[in-house]
């Protein structure tokens, strides 16, 4: 570092690789799975497991699968966050089997599951 400009450029830089809405493109999918260890103990990691297995199944070359901290509604475990099409979409309470149906119909197929949405069961 140089300068207070070489900084600020390193900052943003940095400040748009982490914006989960700034990494997904317009045909690219970004999951994140809270994985605090409320969300383990709720069931997170099999959840993950299954998005990650379906994704793989389906060779869905443009999503991005990984883990995040806390999201802050610890009762709702396990979370998943789908970023798809400039748009949040919360998923709670979820299981494998509901993981692998939001893999097929709304990631896949562009059909969001409403059932499992924060506002629909929360």
């Amino acid at each position: 570092m140089k300068s207070l400009e070489e900084l600020r450029a390193l900052r943003e830089k940095m400040k748009s690789q982490t914006d989960n809405r700034s990494v997904a493109g317009a045909d690219e999918t970004v999951i994140k799975v809270g994985m605090a260890t409320c969300g383990i103990a709720a069931g997170a990691r099999p959840v993950l497991d299954a998005l990650l297995d379906e994704a793989e199944k389906r060779q869905l070359h443009n999503v991005s699968i990984s883990q995040t901290g806390c999201i802050g509604l610890c009762r709702l475990e396990p979370i998943v966050e789908v970023f798809k099409d400039g748009q949040k979409y919360t998923y709670i309470l979820m299981t494998p089997e509901k993981a692998r149906k939001v893999i097929v119909d709304h990631v896949v197929n562009g059909n969001v599951c409403t059932d499992y949405l924060i506002g629909e069961n929360s």
